[in-house]
């Protein structure tokens, strides 16, 4: 893999309005936010901490806090996030006079309980690093009192109940919906003013339409649509608006009662609190090195937005980064499961060479990239479950070391009956190395393919009733245009493949 130029070693991390150079210390953690394990509890306090709120409500409930922080470009939020040697819990420490932090109400010794609407205090801590970092500008707290926190925990307290009843056991969180526009349908939603409720506005919808299919439902408010906050549009407006958008939108949308929880504890709805539906999702690129390397190059550029990214370029026709599914442009999020948007060039180089002789690469296609550059967020924030369980196995598309060998368990071949919708199949292809098939890529949330009971990983063994194991990527596409509006897949997961292939047991369904 060649590398391209990449940018210098030093770092420069910003404390609210203060510009300092920092050099790493595993004891203190690297700024916004990062991992620091102190040996002693009291190594982690402040000598300028407040005095402790009192702990309880007279009726016994201990009350949590509400921090909003909104950084600017460039900028830290000016806190650290640091975790005790062998005590649960995420500390909030070192916050920055001034900072964005500070301003949104956090104090030294707090501890973490919610990230935006998220429970987090019995997450492991890198994980939450990872959260955080991949919020973007915006983050909402849920914390306690130093003093408070310990009370609870030795009184036994569930720290998750205590959240929950903070925002109303009927709060449900907000969704993000992305809608393709049917080229004869159109979107399938229309939007109402709310009577005597100036710049509010709910959703109808059409049964069947994309925007049902992409999780939008009547009744529900409308907050946001393509960046905008719709309270200061006139509904003239927002129909402008919706019909210039060329052949997608994306909408935050909320159910009336969660919206009233949001509007009692003072709290903006965000995309970043919300739950994705239908959005492009990262996928996971499998290589295992031939001949002549992986077969792409990894460069550094600066996007039309004006934001650095890394992106994946030069893919070699027949190398194992095209076998794998990677195409010109990708935008590389993490290696081996390891969120890489905020190193250095250069670091990513070596963690991709240190792999060995094979790597995962979790990435997102020109068209997702773009989306979530429109929307300020990271494409990992919604896709937290999969670096996690990416980093706890291993890097190689499945061997002959296989999940579940030796404790019984058999494959089971699927059959799974597809009808197009105004996004196609709702999934991609790809291929391995070595005779591991035509898998299942990528499934996109809410699509035929989803709906049909398509995995990502699944091998697909059969086209429409004619077996395509042998067959190449290329051929089985073609294949599966050739079947019009209607495919008939026959698939088993990967793992279960490679057993079968190394047995007698005939593949059918």
């Amino acid at each position: 893999m060649e590398q391209a130029t990449g940018l210098g070693n030093a770092m420069v991390l910003t404390h609210g309005f203060n510009h300092r150079r920092f050099t790493f210390n595993p004891k203190q953690g690297i700024d916004n936010p990062a991992l620091a394990i102190a040996e002693d509890a009291d190594q982690l306090q402040c000598n300028t901490c407040p005095p402790p709120l009192s702990p309880t409500e007279p009726d016994g409930w201990f009350v949590p806090r509400i921090c909003m922080l909104n950084r600017r470009q460039e900028e830290s939020f000016g806190f650290y996030l640091q975790m005790e040697k062998g005590q649960r819990g995420h500390l909030i420490g070192q916050v920055e006079p001034w900072s964005w932090a500070e301003r949104g109400g956090l104090r030294n010794g707090d501890r973490l309980l919610e990230v935006n609407e998220e429970f987090v205090d019995d997450v492991e801590h890198h994980k939450v690093v990872q959260r955080i970092e991949a919020c973007g500008l915006q983050l909402c707290f849920l914390v306690l009192g130093g003093e408070e926190y310990a009370q609870a925990v030795r009184a036994g307290v569930d720290l998750q109940s205590v959240a929950r009843s903070h925002r109303g056991e009927n709060c449900s969180r907000p969704q993000l919906c992305h809608i393709r526009r049917d080229p004869s349908a159109g979107y399938g939603f229309s939007i109402i003013p709310v009577p005597g409720e100036k710049g509010k506005y709910s959703v109808s919808t059409l049964s069947g339409s994309p925007a049902e299919l992409a999780g939008l439902r009547s009744g529900q408010r409308l907050v946001w649509i393509n960046g905008a906050m719709v309270s200061g549009l006139t509904h003239s407006a927002l129909l402008k608006m919706v019909k210039k958008s060329a052949d997608h939108v994306t909408v935050l949308v909320i159910d009336r009662e969660s919206e009233g929880s949001y509007t009692r504890r003072r709290l903006p709805i965000l995309p970043t609190m919300a739950e994705a539906h239908n959005l492009p999702l990262p996928s996971d690129l499998y290589l295992l090195r031939g001949p002549e390397g992986f077969g792409f190059v990894l460069r550094q550029e600066i996007l039309p937005s004006g934001c650095t990214a890394h992106l994946l370029r030069e893919v070699e026709a027949g190398s194992p980064a095209e076998q794998a599914g990677m195409e010109d442009g990708d935008l590389l999020l993490a290696v081996n499961g390891d969120a890489v948007e905020k190193l250095e060039h250069e670091e990513i180089v070596r963690r991709i060479r240190c792999s060995g002789e094979k790597v995962t690469l979790t990435a997102i296609h020109a068209y997702g990239r773009d989306l979530y550059i429109q929307l300020g967020l990271s494409p990992l924030i919604f896709c937290e479950h999969k670096l996690q369980k990416e980093a706890q196995k291993t890097t190689a598309p499945p061997s002959t070391e296989l999940p579940g060998e030796g404790r019984g368990a058999r494959p089971c071949p699927q059959i799974c009956v597809l009808v197009r919708g105004p996004a196609g199949f709702g999934f991609r292809l790809s291929s391995g190395q070595h005779g591991s098939g035509t898998f299942i890529a990528q499934v996109e949330i809410g699509g035929s393919g989803e709906q049909a009971g398509l995995r990502e990983g699944d091998v697909v063994i059969e086209v429409n009733g004619q077996n395509v194991e042998d067959e190449d990527l290329e051929d089985v596409a073609t294949l599966m245009k050739k079947g019009g509006c209607y495919l008939r897949l026959v698939v088993v997961e990967r793992s279960g493949y490679e057993r079968l292939k190394h047995s007698t047991i005939p593949i059918t369904p």
